[in-house]
C-alpha cells in the first residue's frame, strides 16, 4: 500500500495534517470545505424564484409537451436521475448522466460533466436546444406565450423593455435553483452541533482529509471546482463496468491533455443520488468509494475505513428542499412530469 504521506505529496501542496481533536477536525473541515446557508423566506418569495418554479416543472414547454427540468430531477433521487442517462423530449438518451440540482448553482468551475456551461442560465438556455429538444433556442418563445406565460414574466422582469426572453428564462430558472439548497447534519456540525454527527461519520470525515480526498472534493459543495483526469493511477473503465471509456473533455475541446477529464463531482446529497459517475455506471456508493480510492489515489482500502467514509458522506444529506415540487397554484388540469 502506498504510503498517506506520499499521496498528500502529490496532490496536495500542504503536508498531512492529523486532527488531535473534535475541535481540530471542525477547524479543518471549516478551512478545506465548509458550510451552506439555508434558504431564506424571503428568497422563495422572489417572483422570479416562483415564475423559475414553474418553468422548472413544466412538461408543455418542451418540443414533445412531456418533458419538462423535472424529468431529469427527480424528486426520489434528490433532484438527479435515478437511470444512467435521462430520455429527452425527441426520444433519444443524453449523452451523460444528469446529475442533482440541488446546491449546483455554487458549483465554481461551471454546470454540467464538462464545467462548460458558466451559469445556471446558461445550462437552462442550453437545454431549451438539448433536453427539451428545439432546433432554436427562440422555439421556446411561442410555447411560453402559447401556456399564458407573458405576466408572470411582466413581473419577474419589470424592468426589461421584452420581458418575455430566452435569456428571461434561463435567469429565472436559474433564480429558482438558487434555492434548492440543502443544509444537513455535517453544516450542523461546522456550526458547532455536537451531537449532529456520529463518531462514525466524524472518523470518515478525518479520513477523507487525510487521504487528500479534500484536495479535488473542496469547498462547501465538496467538488465542482475543478476538472480532473478520472484515473490517475489505473483505467476506471475496467472498475467501473463502463461499456466503453468516455474521452471526457477531449470529446469536446479535441485536445489530448484532455483525455478523461470530468468535473470533480460535488459530493452533497452524494449517498441519494445514485447512480454513480459520469456514465451512471455504478449504483452502490460503497463500491463508488472504493473506485474513487483506486483510481484516483492507488489505494486499496480497507473494509472499515471504506465504512467510515460511506458514513461521512451520508452526513451530506439534507432534507429535500420545501419548493422542489410544481407551484401550489398550478391548475389541476395542468399535467405533471
Amino acid at each position: 500500500m502506498r504510503s498517506i504521506l506520499l499521496l498528500m505529496t502529490l496532490f496536495c501542496s500542504s503536508p498531512l495534517v492529523q486532527a488531535q481533536t473534535v475541535s481540530d477536525l471542525r477547524a479543518l473541515a471549516q478551512a478545506q470545505l465548509g458550510h451552506i446557508e439555508a434558504v431564506g423566506p424571503g428568497e422563495l418569495s422572489s417572483a422570479r424564484v416562483q415564475l423559475g418554479q414553474s418553468l422548472f416543472w413544466d412538461p408543455r414547454l418542451s418540443l414533445d409537451g412531456q418533458t419538462s427540468c423535472a424529468s431529469c430531477h427527480i424528486q426520489e433521487n434528490a433532484g438527479s436521475d435515478p437511470r444512467p442517462l435521462s430520455v429527452n423530449a425527441r426520444g433519444g438518451l443524453t449523452s451523460l448522466h444528469s446529475v442533482t440540482v440541488f446546491n449546483a448553482q455554487d458549483a465554481t468551475a461551471g454546470l454540467r460533466w464538462f464545467a462548460d456551461r458558466p451559469t445556471g442560465a446558461d445550462q437552462a438556455i442550453g437545454s431549451i436546444t438539448g433536453s427539451m429538444g428545439f432546433a432554436n433556442r427562440d422555439d421556446i418563445l411561442p410555447v411560453l406565450r402559447a401556456a399564458g406565460y407573458e405576466p408572470a414574466f411582466s413581473q419577474a422582469f419589470a424592468d426589461e423593455t421584452q420581458p418575455l426572453s430566452t435569456a428571461a428564462y434561463g435567469e429565472a430558472l436559474e433564480a429558482y435553483q438558487r434555492t434548492l439548497r440543502t443544509p444537513a447534519p455535517f453544516d450542523a456540525w461546522l456550526q458547532g452541533d455536537e451531537q449532529a454527527m456520529s463518531a462514525l461519520q466524524r472518523e470518515g470525515l478525518q479520513q477523507f482529509l487525510a487521504l487528500g480526498c479534500a484536495s479535488c472534493h473542496n469547498g462547501p459543495l465538496l467538488g465542482g471546482g475543478s476538472l480532473q483526469r478520472f484515473g490517475v493511477f489505473t483505467d476506471y473503465a475496467p472498475l467501473t463496468g463502463s461499456p466503453a471509456p468516455h474521452a471526457g473533455l477531449a470529446s469536446v475541446s479535441g485536445n489530448a491533455e484532455d483525455q478523461f477529464r470530468f468535473r470533480v463531482s460535488p459530493l452533497r446529497n452524494v449517498a441519494a443520488t445514485p447512480p454513480y459517475f459520469h456514465d451512471g455506471s455504478v449504483p452502490e456508493l460503497t463500491r463508488a468509494i472504493d473506485i474513487m480510492a483506486r483510481t484516483q489515489l492507488g489505494l486499496s482500502l480497507p473494509p472499515d475505513v471504506i465504512a467510515s467514509l460511506e458514513a461521512f458522506l451520508h452526513s451530506l444529506t439534507g432534507p429535500q428542499p420545501v419548493n422542489f415540487a410544481p407551484p401550489a397554484s398550478w391548475p389541476d388540469a395542468l399535467p405533471t412530469p
